[in-house]
């Protein structure tokens, strides 16, 4: 019996947008590049994406941010160069901010604003990879961020990685001794929540990974892009458990990278923290010494020798929103949980009607509990390879990111729930219900049967 199907777009028209957008291999597509050929075939067609590609933030950026940086600019902030570690402003509300929802000690010192995580994960590469000759490889529990592998080919720095799936709970202890006994692993770099799977690692795991960090002097890359946002607790109450899980309760060997992206929605303005242990900050290493002719100290060689040299700094009126963001956070005039809490209203329709469409969730299991609702979540199709699937999607107008492009060695696609709208529900339910649309007559003859509704019409 054979299958036939009924698409949005055509095969012919996907290939020709792909060939005008200079996407060499679809299957393989970057999120920049399904992004361009998503936008494309909307602006061409007039016919809506269900767009499941980038994820920007989905709501309007903070307000009081906002008019905290235009206070700042009447004061004339924006006439002079801001300390290259940060206003003492932020710096001290970070401080605040850590210990209020994480329960953790940094001094304001060791808090420094980067021009997003971005920024603040390229320095910490180079740091790590740098303070000592024998540590030069960085190693990732994956999926990941792709950008911060593009960063490491960049740097020339090696890494090495492997897929988290199957080593949950006890299990991550053997595998992560196995490259860190070899002596040559300089970091350890993962997203909690993450990006793109949403499993959250527990406090048991992150244990693990503090003491082996601690016992193989090895540096802890913890990306908190989606702090808080784990929304099967209630997190968002200043200086009240329950704290989200991180590796700073287990090591002193860690930087936490926190930003203003998605839970202040403050993405155009590209703020974000750096907060590195008091205990790493002050470490004295010879090979940073040497190289960059200064203390070899870790936080002020970071800071002048590295970061400095890599953005000049933050805008000075951007710190100043921040700033005020976190301390209202903290005095509990922003509840920065609740006003994100939305991401997991939308990923939960939309993984229904995806899983009652044949779909099934790829990641869908942390240690203890089911993965959450939030910003991301995967799927998967029957036998179908990540770069199938993610083409095939497209077909019917909904762009995603493949698995294969995350560290992943799952079959999959990664959804992005930021730019989900009311309106779009129903077209997402109609093009996964006529994903395959057939009448049999016999065994051996099937036709289509479709009808079109507006725009919804096969190209």
């Amino acid at each position: 019996m054979k299958t036939m199907k009924h698409q949005i777009f055509s095969t012919a028209l996907v290939e020709e947008a792909a060939r005008k957008m200079k996407v060499a291999n679809l299957q393989e597509a970057t999120i920049g590049e399904v992004l361009l050929v998503a936008s494309h075939l909307e602006k061409e067609t007039g016919i809506p994406f269900i767009r499941m590609d980038q994820g920007s933030p989905g709501l309007p950026a903070n307000r009081i941010g906002i008019e905290a940086e235009k206070a700042a600019l009447d004061r004339g902030v924006g006439a002079t160069y801001p300390a290259a570690a940060g206003v003492q402003e932020l710096k001290e509300a970070a401080s605040r901010f850590v210990k209020a929802f994480i329960n953790t000690d940094i001094s304001p010192r060791s808090c420094i604003p980067t021009t997003g995580s971005v920024a603040s994960s390229f320095s910490s590469f180079i740091a790590c990879t740098q303070r000592n000759p024998q540590k030069d490889t960085v190693l990732f529990i994956d999926p990941g961020f792709p950008i911060q592998k593009s960063q490491l080919r960049i740097l020339g720095v090696k890494w090495e990685q492997f897929d988290i799936y199957h080593f949950r709970g006890n299990n991550l202890r053997d595998k992560l001794e196995s490259f860190l006994e070899k002596g040559h692993i300089a970091a350890i770099i993962y997203s909690n929540p993450n990006n793109p799977a949403w499993i959250c690692l527990e406090e048991s795991e992150l244990k693990i990974i503090g003491e082996l960090a601690t016992k193989h002097d090895v540096i802890v890359l913890e990306d908190l892009a989606y702090f808080c946002m784990d929304f099967r607790k209630d997190m968002g109450k200043p200086f009240e458990p329950p704290y989200p899980p991180t590796v700073a309760r287990y090591t002193d060997n860690y930087i936490i990278m926190l930003s203003a992206s998605k839970i202040f929605s403050y993405a155009g303005q590209r703020i974000a923290l750096a907060c590195i242990s008091d205990k790493l900050f002050d470490r004295q290493f010879p090979a940073l010494a040497e190289r960059y002719a200064d203390s070899g100290i870790f936080g002020p060689t970071f800071i002048a020798s590295i970061l400095y040299m890599i953005t000049s700094g933050c805008t000075a009126s951007t710190q100043y929103g921040y700033a005020e963001m976190l301390n209202r956070s903290v005095d509990g005039t922003i509840d920065f949980v609740a006003d994100t809490r939305v991401y997991a209203e939308r990923a939960s329709q939309m993984k229904k009607i995806f899983t009652d469409n044949g779909f099934h969730i790829v990641y869908d299991r942390d240690v203890t509990q089911p993965v959450g609702d939030g910003f991301f979540f995967t799927i998967g199709y029957g036998d179908m390879t990540s770069g199938e699937l993610m083409q095939e999607l497209l077909y019917y107008g909904v762009s995603s990111i493949s698995l294969s492009t995350t560290g992943s060695n799952q079959q999959g696609v990664r959804g992005c729930t930021s730019r989900m709208r009311d309106e779009l529900y129903p077209i997402l339910q109609e093009r996964m219900e006529n994903r395959r649309i057939y009448v049999c007559i016999s065994a051996d003859i099937c036709f289509v049967s479709w009808k079109t509704k507006g725009n919804t019409m096969g190209i």
